[in-house]
């Protein structure tokens, strides 16, 4: 295993980034050492970030798996016996806390509610999913405490809040677009973690903007692998729950429940379409309230790769700002991933090149001009999915998502956040993409699964 150096002390945040969050942790602790990557520096086109195991200077502790337990006692006194000073969220399964280790390190204490028994599982799964995972671009499990009844995941502390936050944010400065480049990237070198670098592959399924945590140098980690599932070779998980959020759901899944490491490129697709266009996957106060953003979006990407003509997609708010040929790179990935067939979509390594500009488009497109094949207009093939029923499943699982009280509440709903801001009002006004979870289970501030 490749060691990193310790990390260093947080530089000051730039003034696009979010105000670091006031601590109420006791001030006789240790000084905080915050969990920082470096970045690849500059802004040009080419973020090639080195996908190194993350290891903190203690060797007691480190932010990949190390086998690390804590007592429920350790715990309280890290958090300040839970108080409501470091609550950064709660949910319908429990809570997740802000706390200081020993060794100064900070971390995010998620705390299941007695009784939860979904949640039980839930934990179960995360540590026997994140135990096997170390990569830069992903959240890292530091521990997990079982005591009695009580289950506990103790993670790394990610300091800048989500890519939700800062793209969708009330008030928030525009974010550039070396910044959208670079979590672009970041996270869909995590994603290909998942699904090609771990045997068997694991599939997220709740890949959006609110689970892509950044530091304060915009590196993104992601998070939440409390909906993940591993998948063998020979078979695919069918949920008897909709799993997901709405805006960010793959044909095939809003269909049938099928799930693939595709759906989940489906979804990161919708996320380049955010970060191309600046809306949200589903948004009443935009002209495609009736549909997604991949609806509204679909014949403007076939216009951007057969004219390049681009303006009608990019976000107004970056106005030239950006540079073209990267920007229609990402519209390619874009449409690549939001193909309607998930065996047509593209591996998350060939998103990766495409983005850093190591493969042509032509080779991301598989030769196929878009709006000339079933790939982007014809779906008359038995072995695709059918437009649509497509169509007549997003109004199922829209009917179903305005109907549920899940749906109504923010992710953003907490009462305290870590940034000491009112997030809810800052990211759910107009917002129609709510966790589509019959069970209940809601987000943090953070997007850890609660």
């Amino acid at each position: 295993m490749v060691q990193m150096p310790p990390y260093p002390s947080p530089p000051q945040p730039s003034p696009f980034s979010s105000q670091p969050p006031h601590s109420p942790i006791n001030p006789h602790s240790a000084p905080t050492s915050q969990p920082m990557i470096n970045s690849s520096g500059g802004s040009g086109s080419n973020y090639s970030l080195s996908d190194y195991p993350i290891q903190s200077s203690s060797p007691s502790v480190s932010y990949g798996f190390s086998k690390s337990t804590f007592t429920y006692e350790e715990l309280a006194m890290a958090t300040d016996a839970f108080s409501d000073a470091n609550l950064l969220g709660q949910g319908g399964f429990g809570y997740v806390h802000r706390g200081m280790l020993p060794n100064g390190k900070e971390v995010a204490v998620k705390q299941l509610k007695a009784g939860s028994g979904q949640g039980e599982r839930e934990f179960q799964a995360e540590v026997e999913i994140i135990s096997r995972v170390h990569h830069r671009h992903l959240v890292s499990l530091v521990g997990y405490c079982i005591s009695g009844g009580k289950r506990l995941l103790v993670y790394e502390f990610v300091p800048n809040n989500t890519m939700e936050f800062h793209l969708h944010g009330k008030g928030r400065p525009t974010m550039d677009w070396p910044i959208r480049l670079k979590i672009a990237l970041g996270s869909a070198k995590g994603l290909a973690y998942l699904h090609e670098d771990c045997h068997p592959k694991i599939i997220h399924r709740d890949i959006k903007a609110a689970n892509i945590l950044l530091d304060f140098n915009f590196e993104a980690k992601v998070a939440d692998f409390g909906l993940a599932k591993i998948a063998s070779d020979t078979n695919t998980h069918v949920s008897t729950r909709v799993m997901g959020t709405f805006g960010y759901l793959a044909p095939e899944y809003a269909s049938s429940g099928k799930l693939t490491d595709r759906s989940d490129v489906f979804s990161y697709g919708v996320m380049l379409l955010e970060l191309i266009t600046g809306k949200r996957p589903v948004d009443s106060n935009h002209s495609f309230m009736d549909d997604s953003l991949v609806d509204w979006a679909r014949p403007l990407l076939t216009r951007a790769l057969e004219e390049g003509i681009h303006e009608s997609l990019v976000d107004s708010k970056l106005g030239n700002n950006y540079n073209s040929n990267e920007m229609a790179r990402m519209i390619a990935c874009a449409a690549a991933c939001v193909r309607h067939s998930g065996r047509r979509r593209p591996r998350m390594s060939q998103i990766v090149r495409a983005l850093e500009g190591d493969v042509s488009l032509e080779d991301l497109n598989e030769g196929v001009r878009p709006g000339h094949s079933r790939v982007y207009g014809s779906y008359g093939s038995t072995t695709d999915y059918d437009s649509g029923q497509y169509n007549e499943d997003m109004k199922k699982f829209r009917k179903m998502a305005l109907a549920s009280q899940t749906y109504a509440s923010s992710e953003y709903s907490a009462p305290t956040s870590e940034y000491g801001q009112n997030l809810s009002a800052s990211s759910s006004e107009g917002q129609q993409t709510q966790d589509m979870k019959g069970s209940g289970i809601n987000k943090d501030s953070r997007g850890f699964s609660l």
